[in-house]
C-alpha cells in the first residue's frame, strides 16, 4: 500500500476500539454509525486486512487490530500535543476555554466564582462540562480540570489548592422533625441518604466498626447533586461539603465525627495550554476563586 494514510479512517478505527462499538465511536467523534461503519471497510479494503470479527453484539478487534492501534494511539497523541503548542504560542484573549469540574463543583462553586471570572475577560467564551470521569485533558475534552485526586501525567501543570471537609448534614426541618443525633450510633438510626451503587459511604462506616449495608439509605442516589438538593428539602441526613452546608440557609453541620477524608483540590491544564494566554487567565482566576471558596 503506497497511498498516504487517510487519517479520518484511522481516526474511526480508533475510536471503535477505544470506545467499543460502531455507535459509542460515532457518539464520541461526532458522526454517524453507517460513516464509522463504512471507515473501518474502507480501511480493512486498503490495507488487505481484517481488523475486527463481527458478530450480533458488535466489532471485536482481532490481534493484528490491537497491534495496529498502538502507533495510531501514539499518533493522535503527537497531533493533540502539536495542537497545543500551537494554541499555547497565540497571543490573543478571545477565544474558547473548556473546563471540567465534578458535578457537586460545576453546580453549587462554579457559577460564583465564574462571575468575576467573566467581568475580567468578557472575550474569553466558557465551555463547561460537569462530570465525575475524568476526562482526558491530552486529547483535549477539556483545557482545565478541577481534580478531586491528584492527577499524574508528567505532561501536565497542577495546583493543590487545599482540602475541603466533608461532614454529615440536616436540614432544620428533618432535625424538628426527628431529632439531632449526638453520637454515630445514633445518626445511624436516622433517615440516612446515601449512594445506590457506590459503596463508598458503607465501606467507610464499616472502617469506623459500623455493620452498615445498602438498605440503611433509606434513599438512594447517585447522583450528588440531586442528592444535595433532597438534602436541602429535609428528607435526610446525608454527607456534603462543609463551606456549601455554611452557606445554604437551614442546614446545620452535625458535629458527629466520622473521620471522612476530605476532598482535595487540584487545578490541572496542559503544560503546553498553560503558555496560552486565555488558558492561563482562565486558569489563574479559578485558581483565586476556589481558593476563596476552600478557605471560606
Amino acid at each position: 500500500m503506497n497511498r498516504e494514510p487517510d487519517w479520518s479512517l484511522w481516526r474511526s478505527f480508533a475510536g471503535v476500539i477505544e470506545h467499543g462499538s460502531l455507535s459509542a465511536a460515532a457518539r464520541a467523534l461526532n458522526s454517524s454509525q453507517p460513516t464509522i461503519g463504512r471507515h473501518i471497510e474502507l480501511l480493512e479494503s486498503q490495507l488487505g486486512l481484517q481488523l475486527f470479527e463481527r458478530s450480533l453484539s458488535g466489532l471485536k478487534p482481532n490481534s493484528t487490530a490491537l497491534k495496529l492501534y498502538g502507533p495510531i494511539a501514539q499518533a493522535q497523541t503527537a497531533v493533540a500535543e502539536a495542537n497545543m503548542m500551537a494554541e499555547g504560542a497565540q497571543d490573543d484573549t478571545g477565544g474558547t476555554v473548556r473546563i471540567t469540574a465534578s458535578a457537586m463543583i460545576s453546580n453549587y462553586v462554579l457559577p460564583e466564582i465564574l462571575v468575576p471570572t467573566r467581568a475580567l475577560h468578557p472575550r474569553i467564551a466558557l465551555e463547561i462540562v460537569p462530570s465525575d470521569s475524568a476526562e482526558n485533558i491530552l486529547m483535549r475534552e477539556a483545557d482545565i480540570a478541577i481534580r478531586m485526586f491528584r492527577p499524574t501525567q508528567l505532561e501536565l501543570v497542577t495546583k493543590h489548592l487545599g482540602d475541603i471537609a466533608l461532614v454529615p448534614a440536616a436540614h432544620e426541618r428533618y432535625l424538628a422533625r426527628r431529632g439531632r443525633p449526638t453520637t454515630l450510633a445514633e445518626l445511624w438510626q436516622h433517615d440516612m441518604l446515601g449512594f445506590d451503587r457506590s459503596s463508598a459511604i458503607v465501606t467507610h462506616a464499616r472502617k469506623l466498626g459500623f455493620s452498615l449495608n445498602r438498605e440503611n439509605f433509606v434513599i438512594r442516589s447517585d447522583d450528588q447533586p440531586h442528592l444535595w438538593e433532597l438534602l436541602r428539602a429535609g428528607l435526610g441526613i446525608g454527607f456534603a461539603q462543609a463551606n456549601l452546608v455554611r452557606r445554604t440557609p437551614g442546614l446545620v453541620a452535625l458535629p458527629i465525627d466520622i473521620a471522612i477524608p476530605p476532598l482535595p483540590v487540584w487545578l490541572t491544564t496542559h503544560r503546553e495550554l498553560y503558555t496560552s494566554h486565555r488558558i492561563r487567565a482562565v486558569y489563574d482566576a479559578l485558581a483565586a476563586g476556589l481558593l476563596a471558596y476552600i478557605e471560606s
